[in-house]
């Protein structure tokens, strides 16, 4: 009996920065990349979209109200029916059964909902429930008066729940070793990147349309007609990748092998809903990767309403506000592609824990630079003016700097290590356990920075007036996060110690290489 070579030829050093992939990987890797390029296309226009509806059409005092409300229930509901289905459908029907949703609704809005939204929103009862209600309740009013673009906000946020972090990134650790993670995953967040430099172009392009309508059409419905058709060709695109790969990847032993996932598990009973959270409240790496992970959509959550609030009031046009967002996507993209690179050096040079603190850091740092310009703007009135602008579109650019390098650093290097801390745990908890934190706790991480905003929105009535306070609740919200980086840091560190000392999977022989005899 022979066998071959278990250890891969060792990278050189330049090629071990840029692209540590053997070629015969690349039968895996390509097309997992460019199904995370069309759902991370799909995010961004949907991103972009969905808070031009909104904060054009209601203002960013809407979005606290509706991320609550809203999207927290949407979030619970689809996790409570993904889980029941998960006990009932195979995995490859269950990814097809949760994306299909969001394709058909998206195709029904531009073609049924936005063009009836006159008939359909109830602005005669929103005005009579608003004359009896506080200034400061007039987003959750404006939740309900707009309630197609409500619901078209939900399901768009969901996409990134659902579909990128759950169906994805779960299909994704299902089939990767850490091995491979540590190598694969930062490059796979390339497709991400890709995608924000092809769709920010695209959303730019869509959104300036006054040299293609005609007089009298609307141009956001023209806009929203080209941006959906994107979306549901690429959700399409996702769905025949997805079938590829179950039919000639997975087959592969080399890259995937059934009987190696379950070796050394026991067999455990199907739980139900309320076993399941049972069963992840008693354990701690769970929760430790459940208060990073609510812990980023708390502080992204802050800082990102404060900067949305300054963005309508300098472009409220929707056409307009949509153009400068694509311009935001392209230049988060090209700056997060750098990111990936030294990102994945720092993972796989630094180790997990030290690529997990830097996510943190960069949105402490440059949170508190952006809340300080704008509580203390007014003081720097002359020097701004002597820069030939005004505070409100410095404040703009200093919220945009800002999200780009949150945003460069979560692609870069939060999705990675969060999707890493999986890797290593049994398949019930990685199943259950990822549904319960990427849909429900990534929400009740946005739902968690809404609540603070709802509260100081009702006693103070506007953006503006709250802003000190929510620069305090940020700062606190990260100090969390980084005590729980730490602990789940030791905890992955011991976790993987036997896993990393595993061989990788054997590199094929290659015609003319001698085989080495067993033994």
């Amino acid at each position: 009996m022979s066998q071959v070579n278990s250890k891969p030829a060792e990278f050189g050093k330049l090629r071990s920065f840029f692209w540590p992939v053997h070629s015969y990987e690349l039968k895996k890797l390509l097309p997992m990349f460019v199904m995370f390029l069309c759902i991370s296309f799909n995010y961004t226009i949907l991103r972009d979209t969905k808070d031009t509806l909104i904060v054009t059409a209601s203002g960013a005092e809407t979005l606290p109200f509706l991320k609550v409300w809203g999207v927290v229930p949407a979030a619970v509901i689809f996790m409570l029916v993904y889980a029941k289905l998960s006990n009932i459908l195979s995995k490859e029907n269950l990814f097809y059964a949760a994306i299909a949703p969001f394709l058909i609704f998206f195709a029904a809005f531009v073609t049924i909902l936005y063009p009836n939204r006159e008939a359909l929103h109830p602005n005669a009862s929103a005005d009579f429930i608003q004359s009896f209600l506080p200034t400061g309740l007039s987003g959750l009013v404006a939740c309900y008066r707009n309630w197609t673009y409500s619901l078209f906000y939900i399901l768009s946020e969901l996409w990134g729940s659902a579909v990128l972090s759950l169906m994805f990134w779960g299909f994704a650790n299902e089939i990767s070793r850490v091995t491979e993670a540590k190598r694969f995953y930062t490059l796979l967040g390339l497709g991400a990147n890709v995608a924000l430099l092809l769709s920010g172009p695209a959303i730019i392009y869509f959104s300036d349309v006054t040299a293609f309508i005609k007089e009298g059409e609307d141009p956001w419905q023209y806009s929203l007609n080209y941006l959906m058709g994107m979306v549901v060709v690429a959700g399409l695109l996702i769905v025949a990748i997805y079938w590829w790969m179950n039919r000639y990847v997975l087959t592969d032993k080399r890259f995937y092998d059934p009987a190696e996932e379950k070796k050394g598990k026991k067999s455990k009973p199907k739980m139900g809903i309320l076993e399941s959270f049972a069963f992840l409240a008693k354990s701690k790496y769970i929760l430790s990767i459940a208060i990073v992970v609510i812990a980023y959509g708390i502080c992204i959550n802050l800082v990102e309403v404060t900067w949305k609030g300054q963005l309508k009031l300098q472009y409220p046009v929707p056409n307009d506000y949509n153009a400068f967002m694509g311009k935001f996507s392209t230049f988060t993209g090209a700056v997060t592609i750098v990111m990936m690179f030294i990102g994945g050096w720092i993972i796989r040079k630094k180790g997990w824990g030290f690529a997990a603190m830097v996510t943190p850091v960069v949105l402490l740092v440059t949170g508190v630079g952006f809340f300080a310009f704008v509580i203390f703007r007014d003081n720097l009135s002359g020097f701004i003016s002597a820069l030939g602008t005004t505070p409100l579109m410095l404040a703009v650019l200093f919220g945009m700097a800002q999200n780009i390098m949150s945003k460069s650093t979560k692609y870069s290097l939060f999705d990675p290590t969060k999707e890493m801390a999986y890797i290593p745990l049994d398949q019930e908890s990685k199943v259950k356990g990822k549904a319960a934190i990427d849909v429900v706790g990534a929400r009740l991480g946005k739902s968690g920075g809404s609540f603070i905003q709802q509260g100081l929105l009702v006693v103070f009535g506007t953006i503006g007036a709250i802003t000190p306070y929510v620069a305090i609740a940020m700062i606190a919200c990260i100090i969390a996060w980084l005590f729980a980086v730490r602990s789940l840091s030791r905890q992955f560190t011991a976790l993987t110690t036997g896993e990393a000392a595993k061989p990788a999977a054997p590199a094929p022989v290659t015609a003319g290489e001698p085989e080495k005899a067993a033994g």
